[in-house]
């Protein structure tokens, strides 16, 4: 089964869902990580939030990249929003050149060399301004995190069918990240347990056995739509194939 939502998600709303964790864990963003989870939770976009969120400068040039190459003015318009974690049409409209000034800009100075090379080359091979491209291609290269398989892994957002709800866990069954004959590919689904809530409570409270939930290193940020899993696991699966390129 795959849930349908009953209403939009407000961008700032959903972007909350995929941030908190690496935020809990202090990759990114600021302090504030009682607070992110308290939006998360109420669902409410009051105003407060934005500014809260303009402290995550891993993610917000790449979706003020998609909403400028798409005449959207808000980046953290709900599609632009999408776009970025999961996917969509929006990614289609951003053009080989902006993406590669955008990554010149603001790469450029900190690489040297081939690694310099390899970086901006990715925007003629066809990659797009998606969270698993910066994470297979970017983030490692510019010294963000450690090039580690399980790295790769956990902060790629991946997807996993719910087998059982376990309390504050779920058991899900996930394709994850392997290297085989030097390429890095999706193996064969495995189960794993992760969490999906926090003193009671999370954003996926309404999953339940054979939905499909996106998660983000061991958090389940939200049941998806089959849409939404169908592009998750597209621009993967494709940004896999331009990483295996340079590998």
């Amino acid at each position: 089964m795959i849930a349908t939502p009953a209403s939009p998600l407000a961008g700032p709303l959903r972007f909350v869902r995929y941030a908190f964790m690496p935020n809990k864990l202090r990759f990114c963003g600021s302090d504030d990580n009682t607070t992110l989870f308290g939006y998360g939770l109420e669902g409410v976009d009051d105003g407060g939030l934005k500014p809260l969120l303009s402290h995550f400068t891993g993610a917000l040039p790449y979706l003020q990249l998609i909403a400028r190459a798409n005449g959207i003015a808000d980046p953290f318009d709900p599609r632009v929003v999408e776009a970025y974690w999961l996917g969509n049409e929006l990614l289609k409209g951003v053009e080989v050149r902006q993406l590669h000034d955008a990554l010149l800009a603001r790469f450029g100075a900190q690489l040297q060399g081939r690694t310099r090379e390899l970086v901006l080359g990715k925007a003629p091979a066809g990659a797009r301004p998606h969270h698993n491209f910066h994470v297979l291609d970017v983030h490692s290269r510019v010294g963000e995190l450690d090039h580690s398989l399980a790295t790769l892994d956990n902060c790629r957002i991946s997807w996993g069918k719910v087998q059982r709800v376990d309390g504050a866990e779920l058991l899900i069954e996930r394709h994850p990240l392997v290297m085989q004959e030097g390429k890095l590919m999706l193996s064969a689904a495995r189960p794993e347990r992760v969490v999906r809530q926090i003193d009671g409570r999370g954003f996926a409270d309404a999953s339940q056995v054979g939905d499909w939930v996106s998660l983000h290193w061991g958090w389940a940020c939200e049941v998806l739509t089959e849409r939404q899993k169908t592009n998750l696991e597209r621009y993967t699966r494709y940004h896999l194939g331009i990483a295996n390129q340079t590998i």
